[in-house]
Parts: C-alpha cells; structure tokens; sequence
C-alpha cells in the first residue's frame, strides 16, 4: 500500500506511460488499426456532414462562415464554427470534399482520447487502473467507429475527456490553499472549445457548477470540513473561473454574430433551419409525445420534409384512442402527397401533442425521458454501421441481427463493469464529480435532444475510467 501511496504522490501520468511503454505502445497500435479499418472499410458521412462541408467550403471559396447559393454566400449561424474550420483545414491541405483526410486526423485524435481516459483512470484509482482503461479504449469500438465518420462526435468526446481530466485538478486543489486555482480555467477553456462543436457541450458546465456549488453549500454547513472540501471562498473562484474562461473560446464567435447578423447569440438555438427552409417544431413535437427509441428517428422524425413516410412504421404507443389515430393517419396522407411540412399542417400536428401531453403529463414529463434515457444507454451502438436499425427483427436480417446483439452485450458489460467499480466509490476520489457529470447530461439530452444513442458516448470516458478500476481493484484487492 505503501508503495501504491508513493507512486501516486511522486510520479505523474507521463511516468507511468515510461514505465509500460510497451504495454501502452502495444494497445496503440491496435487502437490505430481499428481506427484505421473503420476509416477504410466503414467510412460514414451523413446530412449533418455534408452540411458542415457547405459551411467550410463557403468559408474557404468566399472567406464568408455560411452557406453557398445560386446568389452568393448566405451567412448563417445555426451550426457552431469548430468542426467547419476543422473540415475546411483538412480540405485545404487534402483537398476540398476530402472527408477521408478528416476522418484521418480523428483517429490521433481519438488516440489523444484513449490517453486522457487513461490518466482519468489513473487520477481516481492507480497506474494499473490507467493501463487497463487505456486497453478498453483502445479497443472500444464505440469511439472508434465515429474516428471513421465526419460529425463531430470525436472531437467532442476528445474535449470532454480533457475538461474533466483537468476538474479532478482542479477538485484536488480545492482542498489545498497552497494550491493554484488554475485548473479551472484550463477546464474552462477545454469546455468553451468543446461547445464551438456543438452546444450540448455546454452541459459539462452545467454539472461541473451544480457540483461545485453543492461543495459550497457543504462546506458552508460544515465548517469543519474545509480541510477536506475546500473553503467557501475558493469554491466559488472555482466556479467563476471556470465559467468565465468557458466563454472565452466564445468570444471572437458572438462578436463575429453581432457585426454581421446583428444579434448576440453565442449559441444557436436548440430548434432551427436553414435559411429559407421551415423547421417543423408541431411535428418535432408531435413525435416527442411517443418517440424512445432511435429506430423511429430513422423511421420517422429524419424524414421530414422531403422523404415519404410510411404510416405503418409509427407505432401503436403513438395514438390515445381511435379517433386521434384517425387523424393522424390523415395528416401522414397529407404529408405523402407532396412530402413537405407547410405551417398550417405543422399546426395540426402541434394541436395533437397538446392533447396528448393533457391527457398524460406524467407519461410526457417523467415515463417518455426515462424511456429514452435507457435507449441511448442500451441500444446496440451501430447506428453509423451499415446494419438495420430494427435489430430485434431477426427473419429480415440475421446478420445484421446478430452484429448489433454482439455490440448491445459488449455495450451491457462494459456499462456494468463501470457501475460495479462504484461499490468502491469512497476510495476513489473525485467520483462524484464524474458522476454528476453523467446524471445532468443524461437528464439534460432527454429534455433537449433526440433519442440518439451518439449523444452519451462524451459520457464513455468516465465510463471506460470506472471499468479500468475495476480492474485495478481485483488485481490489486484480490
């Protein structure tokens, strides 16, 4: 014990990668191959992705953040700038459209991941713990397939792990007077640049806050333990500076806003269109009355406007009573016939989901998110895999069947495993923080977004940290 103490207080992150280079190096270079196959051999872009190359290859053709059209650039602010000015850096060096040299530059960066993840093992259990949970994101082939897709899911994971790596520095110098604030603001920084992604990045912020100010509150009930938890004072520096440097990566985009759109919105809104186009918010609604899982988003909520829909994908739980499915399979004819979404049948659709939120609000406002919040966690995770998103119907595709059963039991194992290292929670520090972090983004996504199994994986580096403990316990704890 004695000697676990010694290496811990003596020796940083980097030592301990000296100390099993081979090890490390070893599991590098399968975390590079795997990387590498999903680029080669499964390479994905989506809507989403070409979207953002419209904005990169408006910015480099006409130095103008927007979108091109017949008439010219049109500047636009309903997607963050990061992943555009990442794409338009990979096609100014690759050339333009070159998704392949982006997906390239996301394998080292999903290494950079596995490293992180590695030293947040190591930061709330030992080096043994670190070696094993650099193993198990090496080979985790949950962040290695998005290496292989252009959206921004591995530059997000790469920023949260980063944030949170810095917030247990943070956290340790809580209780430390010596100690410089410091971390905070280099945790701020790594949040500010994780939100020009995408604006759920911000939920980091969110949890790190409500953390720090329930340290706050503590140590203002309990005097006592200031030692332990940190004084009042230094706690709420904390929280501002990792607050105010959050916003700093933020700055020079609001600025940019204010001058040319002339409004100050550092983030986009949740619920928005191009320009030109109608965002249907009736129907988005609609669907958030009934929608769990991700299989209906591909079904149904991706499709509008402009794909057909069949009517006999919605499912049952979609409809109260006969009359209002009824009226409902009216409002799909109507769609089907010219696949467009105009105001006045956006309405009708935003009438039926008050309806069904007053006849249920319970269902609405507790069952529906809980339902949801348990499919992104559970749902086999090939949704950016050439494999039918109806898994469970096995005569139509036993391959596909089977794969994506393959990927929900590693997914359900590598998830207990994690839950099974919090038996050990007290020993561990900094696991709270890690853990608030998971419940406020998960409780936040059910409320904000989608039902997309993509949006927890910035969660997967506490997750792959806990289960690399576990195995720091049962070798070191027999």
């Amino acid at each position: 014990m004695q000697n676990t103490i010694k290496w811990r207080v003596l020796r940083g992150f980097g030592e301990v990668v000296r100390a099993h280079r081979v090890w490390f190096l070893a599991f590098a270079g399968a975390a590079l191959i795997l990387r590498f196959l999903f680029v080669f051999r499964f390479l994905m872009y989506t809507p989403d992705s070409l979207l953002y190359a419209n904005f990169a290859k408006t910015w480099i053709q006409y130095h103008v953040y927007g979108l091109s059209s017949p008439d010219g650039p049109i500047p636009a602010d309903f997607r963050l700038p990061g992943y555009p000015a990442y794409l338009a850096l990979c096609f100014l060096i690759a050339g333009i459209d070159h998704y392949g040299a982006a997906c390239i530059g996301q394998v080292f960066v999903d290494l950079g991941t596995c490293f992180l993840v590695a030293a947040l093992a190591w930061r709330i259990a030992d080096e043994r713990a670190a070696r094993w949970a650099f193993a198990l994101a090496a080979l985790c082939p949950f962040l290695a397939n998005y290496a292989g897709t252009a959206l921004t899911e591995t530059w997000s994971i790469f920023f949260a792990a980063l944030a949170l790596l810095l917030a247990t520095y943070g956290a340790g110098a809580l209780r430390n007077a010596q100690e410089s604030l410091r971390p905070w603001a280099w945790c701020g920084l790594a949040i500010g640049a994780g939100v020009l992604l995408r604006p759920d990045g911000g939920m980091l912020l969110v949890a790190l806050l409500l953390w720090l100010a329930w340290r706050f509150f503590r140590s203002r009930t309990h005097p006592s333990n200031h030692g332990q938890g940190g004084a009042p004072a230094r706690i709420f520096k904390a929280a501002l500076l990792v607050g105010t440097f959050t916003f700093v990566p933020l700055a020079p985009w609001t600025i940019r806003n204010a001058i040319t759109l002339h409004e100050f919105r550092p983030l986009p809104p949740v619920m928005v269109a191009g320009p030109g186009e109608y965002y249907p918010r009736g129907f988005i609604h609609w669907v958030r009355t009934w929608i769990v899982d991700y299989a209906s988003l591909e079904d149904i909520g991706f499709k509008v406007s402009g794909e057909e829909i069949p009517f006999n994908r919605v499912p049952n739980r979609a409809f109260d009573t006969p009359e209002q499915r009824q009226r409902t399979e009216e409002l799909f004819t109507a769609y089907n016939e010219t696949v467009e979404m105009p105001p006045e049948l956006d309405a009708k659709f935003a009438e039926l989901a008050r309806e069904r939120i007053r006849r249920n609000p319970l269902r609405h406002y507790v069952v529906l998110p809980a339902l949801c919040a348990l499919d992104m966690w559970l749902r086999p995770r090939t949704e950016m895999l050439p494999v039918d998103a109806h898994w469970w119907e096995f005569e139509n595709d036993p391959r596909d069947s089977g794969i994506a059963i393959a990927f929900a039991v590693l997914n359900l194992a590598l998830l207990a495993t994690a839950a099974w290292s919090l038996r050990n929670s007290r020993s561990m520090p900094y696991v709270g923080m890690l853990l608030t972090f998971v419940v406020v983004r998960t409780m936040l996504l059910t409320v904000f977004t989608p039902p997309e199994p993509r949006y927890v994986l910035e969660c997967y580096p506490v997750v792959l940290a806990l289960a690399g403990a576990v195995a720091w316990k049962q070798l070191t704890h027999p």
